[in-house]
């Protein structure tokens, strides 16, 4: 096994995959050694990925359904949201990463290693990584294992989760509407929090339902289960089929993981802040900042100066202390957003390519004493 390598990706996940295609896809990384690591590459389909876009992308190969349309309500009686030119799309993660593997394995300069990552110490102009088939080292590092603890030993930002779980279902009785992506479904007892039904059909038998949550503590496995069957049960679903399940927790906040960052080693994906703040989104946010971090790396400037924050960090960061501090309004926030039947401004300010005009629409529409107290104490906690 070759011993060093001008760049290591650690984590062969969604950030880690993306970087590395857009590096066998650029010239200026062809005759640098690549080398990713992963315990284990054989991952299945562990996930599924959705996100919005108008035009098709660097994954739209691997994409396995589409939308044209989705549904926000906190009553009965919401009517479908047109959002041309975006379509909603859904990525199930083994075709990701047969997708990513078949590609990569074709350039010769790219190595995979599968093994466990135990630990790495940067020495001067160098990384030594150690990992459970052995020691290497690298140049530079981009690291995706996110580690929890980092945001549980700081009490500076407010850490929420979006945490659910999923189930894949056939029904015997048609029962769904195959072109509507249910984005938040309120119509379900909040109990104090932010949670709501996410259902994607891909037929009028077939859908995947995650009972979801915009809160601090995750809930015992089972109290998910009973969500969906309940909400089955509302639908007048009686008898189905369950073909797979799905489970993820995934957090929330403003921290600035770049700070970890050092001469060598660069953090992505979740372990980087590439995950969107106010939602939990990453899939979107990972292929937008990976295009972005390859021309930062072609610049040849320290990782120590790479920087993500921008002004819609600021209204991450409110909208987190809304929903820390009135978790129960969550319903009412995000319907209200969405509440003129119209969702390309909402799409564009989560992506972060929003307008002032844009982004006045979006906080117009929210409840005003508490964002504006919310802002306040951001802005003072700075």
């Amino acid at each position: 096994m070759q011993k060093h390598y001008d760049y290591i990706i650690l984590g062969a996940g969604l950030s880690g995959y993306t970087m590395a295609l857009r590096m066998a896809r650029d010239a200026f990384f062809g005759n640098k050694s690549i080398a990713i690591i992963d315990a284990d590459f054989n991952k299945g389909n562990d996930r599924t990925w959705c996100f919005w876009e108008t035009e098709p992308d660097i994954f739209e190969e691997v994409v396995s359904y589409r939308w044209s349309k989705i549904l926000v309500q906190n009553d009965t009686k919401a009517t479908p949201i047109e959002i041309a030119p975006y379509l909603y799309k859904k990525i199930e993660g083994k075709d990701f990463y047969a997708f990513a593997k078949a590609e990569l394995s074709q350039h010769s300069n790219i190595t995979f290693i599968e093994a466990k990552v135990e630990d790495y110490q940067e020495n001067g102009n160098e990384v030594k990584i150690q990992t459970s088939e052995g020691s290497l080292t690298a140049g530079k590092v981009l690291n995706s294992i996110y580690k929890p603890e980092i945001l549980e030993q700081q009490n500076q930002k407010v850490v929420l989760q979006q945490h659910f779980v999923g189930w894949f279902i056939r029904t015997e009785t048609p029962v769904f509407y195959p072109n509507v992506a249910s984005y938040m479904d309120f119509n379900i007892p909040q109990n104090g929090n932010c949670r709501f039904m996410y259902v994607l059909p891909t037929s009028n038998k077939e859908a995947l339902l995650e009972y979801t949550l915009f809160s601090k503590d995750l809930l015992p496995k089972a109290e998910y289960e009973e969500a969906i069957k309940s909400y089955l049960k509302n639908l007048g679903v009686s008898t189905y089929e369950i073909t797979a399940r799905e489970q993820g927790s995934i957090p929330m906040t403003t921290y600035d993981f770049t700070q970890h960052n050092t001469d060598n080693v660069l953090h992505i994906g979740t372990a980087g802040g590439w995950t969107k703040a106010s939602t939990g989104y990453t899939f979107k946010h990972t292929v937008k900042k990976s295009k972005k971090l390859i021309e930062f790396l072609k610049s040849a400037k320290p990782f120590t100066v790479y920087s993500l924050k921008n002004r819609w960090t600021f209204y991450d960061a409110v909208l987190l202390e809304v929903l820390d501090k009135h978790n129960e309004k969550g319903a009412e926030i995000f319907t209200r957003m969405f509440k003129d039947g119209k969702a390309n401004h909402i799409f564009r300010f989560l992506d972060e390519d929003s307008s002032y005009w844009d982004e006045f629409k979006v906080i117009w529409s929210a409840p005003k004493v508490i964002f504006i107290k919310a802002a306040l104490r951001v802005l003072f906690r700075k």
